[in-house]
């Protein structure tokens, strides 16, 4: 008997149609006379919580970081157990398997860790489908395939898996711990591939806030030739003053003496570079799902996850092919399908897509066509399936539109210009112009709209702009020949802020990661790498990040803005985490290991040396936000102002593990004056084991781990060696009022808080004298004859 393993229902439903039937319909399971079709509900495996490896885990504590699993564990998910156990009964059953998960990296590792899981050792096939209609499905069951073949796929997703799970689990636990210590709540979630990401538009916010416009003057001017008149700007010298360090003219008063100077028309001008040079463009790209989503969320406003969801109801529908796709290019075998697809859209109920459908020339092969460039799936484009756009939701008409609209661009022309540059001197000044005229317009008549201006953000704006320059109109002109400057003036302008990712932008720069890379070496490298996540969890990770309140979203155009709490966690991380640089060398570790290239245990033997080396600086990192104070003596938690009998002091946040305390004054805390110098005790002697003190000079200044500690702690450590006291009474100001060597009186007034009175305290050198409204108050006085020397 031959099982079908399916990804989820729907496939498993899809599959067993285009099976010799009737097909019975069972409990979890469709029987056919070709076989039995079952399927997973995505990933019914999970895997296993700390907790789950040992109970001890369930506390979070720094002491058990980092949590490196020696045997990797999986944990059937509480909602999939009835199907995961019809599944078990049938692989029991089955002669033989196709795995029938999606055609990429994580449907390969979904339906074989339930196999490794179940320690199958049955042969199995493996059925890789890009389209969901009944022709593609036959076709691919004729064409099944050794699933031993695409081990290194599941390799590579379940390297990534447990990369993430490492990086996750760990550094969220460790920088959580971190935050609590600075008295704050929540957790702060740590990711491989999420962190960087929230960095970007952390530093994009920070670049926005500290940007500040600048003036500066452009000049242009209009130049006779005997053909005809043109416009050309003009380019400053280095060594022309009123420049700034990008070489733009700030100086208005320059500006327009260069205007009176150009005016003198004293001599001619004269064309000393010409350049003429044909370009063609070739034909766009059909779309990956990052390529769909960008452009959706520029033309239709569509976040990445909408789009995303509006695909997949498109392939469930069979209108279009796999959407889950990196891949912008198209096998050969499917040129022939060409005519049928287009036959539909010729006929389609949507005027453009049917006007553009008939001028194709089925002759005409683009390079999208490039079995070299297949993996296990291609681009997105419409199937063989005729489609009523009437019947589809207005996301799914706009999404079926753009796809349909870049597969016509594959049988319509390269796009052919002739490009023009020319250079003229006048007055001993440069000036440049540039023109373009078309020669054929090609696959670039799809997308010249009249509304394109609709569809276009600031950035295509600016671009468009330049575009424009480049297609002024002309003369005919030659090198060596002159022209006569007829007028110029000169514009003010202010350079322009970046702009705020949206989720589209945030997601385009995820796959461009390689332009927010800092080792120029490594950005090389990364230029043709598929940037970091995966064409099906980018959109997820943004959409996470919103909802873990990291970023919010503003305005119409829904710009990502971060919140304090992502302020707080990338202002923490180590660069390790917050630039792409390493997280984009792991993707090509990764893509590489899908190759056959390199193991899963040399790369995760990487990833739990990076995970100790995180959790070690996390144990020594403070989180502390603007107008915070970083306790000075154990450098982990914050200063906090709390109130006590007596008035207001501030403690540490991390009590119990730090008893700083001092003094508030105007609303501050009074670090300062909590760095006693003990001249006069320098004689207290501590075991040689006790690193608690450092010499500076004639004076000894006490410390704790090398950070400050208290005069009052000291006191009470001494008397505590003495009379035994536990740990939680070493630091209480009330036993040291019982011991013998203590005496309290009323008669001296403390003169810093004015409010306790002073003790007289024997030490082991001497007796000395403390307030006893410690810990509010922790001055302390030298002895002299029972009388405070205050």
């Amino acid at each position: 008997m031959r099982l079908y393993i399916a990804e989820k229902p729907s496939m498993g439903a899809e599959i067993a149609k285009c099976l010799t039937g009737p097909v019975q319909r069972k409990d979890g399971y469709l029987i056919t006379k070709d076989g039995i079709v079952t399927w997973a509900f995505g990933h019914i495996l999970r895997q296993a919580e700390p907790e789950e490896y040992n109970a001890k885990y369930k506390n979070w504590k720094a002491e058990d970081l980092p949590i490196i699993p020696k045997q990797w564990k999986m944990i059937i998910d509480e909602s999939c157990k009835k199907q995961f156990g019809i599944i078990k009964n049938l692989i029991d059953k089955a002669d033989e398997i196709v795995h029938a998960g999606d055609p990429d990296r994580e449907g390969q590792l979904l339906i074989d860790e339930v196999l490794d899981y179940l320690n199958c050792q049955k042969p199995v096939k493996r059925i890789l489908l890009n389209a969901l209609d009944e022709e593609s499905i036959k076709k691919a069951n004729k064409d099944l395939r050794d699933n031993r073949d695409f081990l290194n796929l599941k390799k590579s997703a379940l390297a990534r898996a447990r990369a993430d799970w490492l990086i996750g689990m760990n550094l969220s636990r460790a920088y959580t711990l971190a935050a609590r210590r600075a008295g704050k709540k929540g957790v702060f979630a740590v990711g491989r591939v999420k962190t960087p990401t929230l960095a970007l538009v952390v530093r994009r916010e920070r670049e926005l806030k500290d940007f500040k416009p600048v003036d500066y003057f452009t000049i242009k001017a209009i130049f006779a030739h005997q053909n005809g008149e043109f416009s050309a700007t003009w380019k400053p010298k280095d060594t022309q003053a009123g420049l700034d360090f990008e070489n733009r003219l700030i100086d208005e008063n320059i500006a327009k003496a260069l205007i009176g100077k150009f005016a003198q028309k004293t001599e001619a001008g004269k064309i000393i570079a010409y350049q003429k040079a044909q370009k063609k463009e070739a034909q766009r790209l059909p779309f990956s799902l990052s390529s769909l989503q960008v452009l959706a969320g520029k033309k239709y406003g569509y976040d990445p996850q909408l789009v995303l969801d509006t695909a997949q109801k498109l392939y469930e529908k069979k209108l279009t092919t796999y959407p889950r796709s990196d891949c912008e290019y198209l096998p050969q075998s499917q040129f022939s399908d060409a005519k049928i697809i287009l036959q539909n859209l010729d006929n389609i109920n949507e005027k453009q897509l049917a006007n553009w459908a008939k001028k194709c020339d089925l002759k005409t092969k683009s390079r999208a066509w490039n079995d070299k460039k297949i993996t296990a799936h291609h681009a997105i484009i419409p199937t063989k399936v005729k489609v009523n756009l009437m019947s589809l939701t207005t996301e799914e008409r706009n999404i079926y539109f753009l796809i349909a609209q870049a597969y016509i661009a594959q049988f319509y022309p390269v796009h052919i210009y002739d490009q023009t540059k020319i250079s003229i001197e006048y007055m001993q000044e440069l000036f440049v112009t540039s023109g373009r005229v078309v020669k054929q317009m090609g696959w670039k008549e799809l997308y010249v709209q009249n509304n394109k201006e609709k569809s276009l953000n600031e950035d295509d704006k600016k671009e468009d702009n330049e575009e424009k320059e480049e297609q002024n109109s002309l003369p005919l002109m030659k090198k060596g020949d002159e022209v006569e400057y007829v007028k110029g003036k000169y514009d003010k302008k202010s350079t322009k802020p970046p702009t705020r990712f949206t989720s589209s932008t945030l997601l385009a720069g995820m796959k461009d990661i390689h332009k927010y890379v800092k080792d120029v070496e490594v950005k090389k490298k990364l230029k043709d790498i598929y940037g970091i996540g995966t064409e099906a969890t980018r959109a997820t990770i943004i959409e996470d990040l919103v909802k873990r309140n990291f970023l919010q979203l503003e305005g119409k155009k829904k710009y990502l803005v971060p919140t304090q709490s992502a302020y707080i966690l990338i202002d923490a991380l180590p660069d390790e985490m917050t630039y792409p640089d390493s997280t984009a060398v792991w993707e090509d570790y990764l893509h590489s290991l899908s190759e056959g290239q390199g193991t899963i245990e040399e790369f995760l033997a990487k990833q739990a040396e990076f995970t100790q080396n995180l959790c070690i600086k996390a144990t020594k990192t403070v989180l502390v936000q603007e107008h915070e104070y970083k306790c000075p003596r154990c450098n982990q938690g914050i200063l906090v102002k709390r109130k006590g009998k007596n008035g207001e002091f501030w403690g540490c946040s991390n009590f119990p593990n730090c008893h700083m305390t001092c003094n508030d004054v105007d609303g501050k805390p009074d670090i300062e004056k909590t760095k006693f110098n003990f001249n006069n005790y320098r004689q207290m002697s501590y075991n040689n084991s006790d690193k608690n003190y450092i010499k500076s000079g004639q004076n000894e200044i006490f410390q704790q781990d090398n950070q400050l500690i208290s005069a009052w702690d000291l006191i009470a450590r001494e008397n505590t060696k003495k009379m035994n006291f536990a740990p939680k009474e070493k630091f209480s100001a009330m036993p040291i009022e019982k011991n013998k060597n203590t005496k309290a009186t009323s008669k001296y007034l403390c003169t810093r808080c004015k409010e306790g009175n002073l003790r007289r305290i024997r030490g082991k050198n001497g007796w000395f004298w403390a307030c006893s409204n410690y810990p509010h108050c922790t001055a302390t006085y030298d002895d002299n004859n029972g009388i405070p020397v205050i």
